[in-house]
């Protein structure tokens, strides 16, 4: 049974299909993990125990008489805590929301339930969201599964620890600038940052509506579009015969990507090219020049939107929160709403030039992360450590989200290496194929 904490999704999956695992015993299996880990408390805000135990009996009943809802009926799943759950507390990584428990679920922790899905609990995160390091002394601090003393990056920290540590097999989390693919990259999981707009936020506690996405952290590309399908209440995309890398044309992005990177990440990204190009792929160098004023505007973008969502929360209590996050949410109240209004104007003239720069391309190539795990200690020590690292952790995973586009981070073999790849938008089903290819080139 302790084999199972190490399965895919998928491969839980068919073992439950084959009545080869029982969906209650898989539960206990990871309830009694995650009850008795070191790190419990650090990784989950909740365990739901009785709702994972009811919903595997269920799942249980389908699979004895071959009636079950998808390929992961059966199979646990963490959620980050920004996913409203019925009955359980969703606090969003602060004592803002604290003791806020909604009385119904988020609409895809809902559909994934009807799908089949185990609820195993909420897991710890960035306080609203706002970091993509993972640090949060108001609630908890998740650990890196490659260095324990470092942050594991965010803002879906629990939600990558919760795979990595081998006490869920799936997470569900949120990117608005990186928040799936940082964490997944960290801690050598599959990341898939969905489209704006694609995957429903209904009951998703929102830090800036226009740019926050949901998506899986797992342990394979199969995992990655059968989770994809698991929350949009489909079967996924379909990936048979995905996997031949040859006549495929990949863009290494040149424009900021590879600015400052760490010297293990350089290396790790250098052999991973490398891996592509003897695959059969064909890589070329790519600059977007229009790229730099685009990341000007984040600083309008994000924080603008959301301190306008949470101006009225965050000034009645600001004591309560993280200074660093508190800081960053007032930096919004500095830009007038002419500012804002500019910004996109300027942002969607630098999303059609990317566009036209990238149309040639089946994915755009980069470092998930330019610099390794921060740690934990010096950045509760060190302002200008802090400042740096927060600024660098976010970079390169904002291309993506800032140009609309749908993203996918793969382990490159090298410990909290990831290899980023930005496809089209809407374009994910194309992507999850091409990433089985770069997944399998990686592996080699």
């Amino acid at each position: 049974m302790q084999d199972w904490l190490k399965m895919s999704a998928a491969d839980l999956g068919r073992g439950i299909a084959a009545q080869e695992i029982d969906p209650v015993a898989l539960a206990q299996c990871y309830l009694a993990a995650i009850d008795a880990h070191a790190h419990r408390d650090l990784i989950y805000s909740e365990v739901t125990h009785e709702r994972a135990l009811a919903e595997a009996t269920a799942a249980a009943e389908r699979a004895r008489m071959g009636l079950r809802r998808s390929p992961l009926d059966g199979v646990p799943v963490s959620w980050k805590d920004l996913f409203d759950s019925a009955g359980a507390k969703t606090e969003a990584g602060s004592h803002l929301l604290k003791g806020r428990v909604p009385d119904q679920d988020a609409l895809v922790l809902e559909i994934a339930t009807s799908m089949g899905a185990v609820c195993l609990g909420k897991t710890h995160m960035s306080e609203l969201a706002f970091s993509g390091l993972g640090l949060n002394p108001v609630t908890a601090t998740p650990p890196c599964v490659n260095d324990e003393a470092a942050v594991p990056g965010g803002s879906s920290s629990g939600a990558a620890a919760s795979v990595a540590f081998d006490l869920a097999p799936m997470a569900i989390g949120s990117d608005t600038g990186g928040s799936v693919r940082i964490p997944s990259a960290w801690n050598d999981l599959v990341g898939l940052k969905t489209t704006a707009g694609r995957v429903s936020l209904e009951g998703v506690v929102p830090l800036c509506l226009k740019f926050d996405t949901v998506g899986p952290l797992v342990r394979s590309v199969e995992d990655a579009g059968l989770v994809l399908g698991l929350l949009e209440g489909t079967e996924g995309p379909d990936l048979r015969g995905a996997g031949s890398l040859k006549g495929r044309r990949f863009a290494d992005l040149q424009s900021i990507a590879q600015d400052e990177l760490d010297p293990v990440v350089a290396q790790s990204y250098a052999e991973a090219l490398q891996k592509l190009q003897e695959a059969g792929a064909e890589i070329v160098p790519l600059e977007v020049p229009e790229l730099s004023e685009a990341m000007g505007l984040s600083a309008i973008l994000f924080t603008t939107e959301a301190y306008g969502l949470w101006k009225e929360v965050i000034e009645a209590s600001p004591d309560v929160m993280f200074d660093k996050i508190l800081e960053r949410f007032r930096s919004g109240a500095q830009f007038s709403g002419a500012d804002y209004v500019a910004a996109w104007g300027r942002l969607e003239q630098a999303r059609m030039a990317w566009d036209q720069a990238t149309v040639g391309f089946d994915a755009v190539l980069s470092p998930t992360c330019p610099i390794l795990p921060p740690n934990l200690a010096r950045l509760q020590q060190e302002e200008d450590y802090y400042v740096q690292a927060n600024l660098l952790t976010l970079r390169n995973t904002r291309i993506g989200n800032l140009m609309g586009t749908c993203g996918l981070s793969l382990p490159t073999g090298t410990p909290s290496c990831g290899l980023q790849m930005l496809g089209q938008p809407d374009c994910e089903e194309a992507l999850l194929r091409l990433g089985v290819g770069v997944e399998a080139a990686l592996a080699g």
